[in-house]
């Protein structure tokens, strides 16, 4: 069966929905089009220009990566800039970018439990607790005949996703009363007299900021001259979807040599080591990427030592003040291990939709740093 961008997409949704992004963070498709057919897909970690091209020889028809191609709002589409460059030559060769950043950071078997089990932590939980504020409930009432109708358009909106399952929603049944006024035209009922109707309730979850498109989408399916829904706003807490995570390690060592055997797991050239060397080590936690951001929370678990990349000098120092350890071990190496994991997830749930698209990892990609 024919793959397009759009169901690409919704078989990422799946694995990192975009409702667990950071609020500052620009995930999902960033050039192309959701109705281009795809055939094949490279996963990758950066669109860098050395990727892009490469993706355009080999007649790439979606490249999906970590990091986006458009973090901060462009002003105009320069083809002389660096941006403006990657975004022309993705649009003349008909290659979709998509990305799926922080979500997939956050999400439960996403690039942070990755790491984690990687480093054979047990019993993990996030270091951060996901962003929920986005979230609300979303309820329509419709009568009992247009029931399947607008489930159906329900589902085909972003409406519904929870973790890894999607199309999820609740229905109630019930009576509804009203009374048209002299200009109306009503579906059923006549003006100036009150009249009860069987209605169901459906409820499913929704991301703020895409209430308006599906609104709109149950709207044009809703037989009411004035559509009855309601918007609930929601706040949950779920520890296995967030950023980080801690957990502990299958034998208490010093930070020494958890770092060593770190370095041996990950196959790592090198890495940077903060904190008294004989610290006793039960608990880690690890942030794939830059970790800084989540220094406080790491101070306020019960890990003695945090994995991450890009950590500063005063990070450092605070973590010896607080008797902590930190391992650096790179944003690259924290994070390249998601290219060939994420492709074999992948391929796996494309094949299992019934779609013919030839998955690929994009082997090439090497850390910007080098060692001396």
């Amino acid at each position: 069966m024919q793959a397009t961008v759009s169901d690409v997409i919704k078989i990422i949704e799946k694995i990192a929905p975009s409702m667990l992004a950071e609020k500052w963070d620009n995930p999902g498709l960033q050039v192309g089009k959701i109705d281009w057919p795809v055939k094949t897909a490279w996963v990758a970690l950066d669109p860098t220009l050395d990727v892009i091209a490469a993706a355009c020889r080999s007649k790439v028809d979606i490249l999906i990566t970590h990091h986006p191609l458009i973090i901060n709002p462009l002003k105009c589409i320069d083809f002389g800039s660096v941006a403006g460059n990657l975004i022309r030559m993705a649009a003349v060769n008909r290659l979709s970018i998509f990305s799926a950043h922080t979500n997939l950071d956050c999400a439960k078997d996403g690039l942070n439990d990755l790491l984690a089990s990687r480093l054979g932590l047990k019993n993990i939980r996030a270091l951060r607790g996901a962003d929920s504020s986005g979230k609300c409930k979303f309820v329509v009432y419709v009568p009992t005949q247009y029931e399947t109708k607008i489930l159906e358009a329900l589902f085909e909106t972003s409406v519904g996703i929870i973790g890894s399952y999607t199309s999820c929603s609740f229905r109630s049944s019930g009576k509804g009363t009203f009374r048209p006024g002299s200009p109306a035209k009503p579906f059923t009922g006549e003006r100036g007299k009150v009249s009860d109707v069987d209605e169901v309730k459906i409820e499913a979850v929704a991301v703020k900021q895409d209430l308006p498109g599906i609104i709109a989408h149950i709207r044009n399916s809703h037989p009411y001259e004035t559509m009855a829904y309601d918007v609930y706003p929601l706040y949950e807490y779920d520890n296995s979807d967030g950023l980080g995570r801690v957990g502990e390690l299958d034998e208490k060592m010093s930070l020494f040599l958890f770092a060593r055997k770190i370095k041996e797991r990950l196959a790592l050239k090198s890495i940077r080591i903060a904190g008294n060397p004989e610290l006793l080590v039960t608990h880690a936690a690890v942030c794939t990427g830059s970790g800084s951001s989540l220094m406080k929370e790491f101070i306020k678990s019960e890990a003695q030592v945090y994995i991450t990349g890009d950590m500063r000098y005063h990070d450092a120092r605070d973590a010896e003040t607080e008797g902590r350890g930190l391992i650096d071990i790179g944003h690259f190496a924290s994070e390249h291990i998601i290219v060939k994991a994420l492709a074999k997830k992948l391929r796996a749930m494309i094949r299992k939709a019934g779609y013919e698209v030839l998955v690929r990892a994009c082997g090439f990609e090497r850390d910007p740093f080098h060692i001396l």
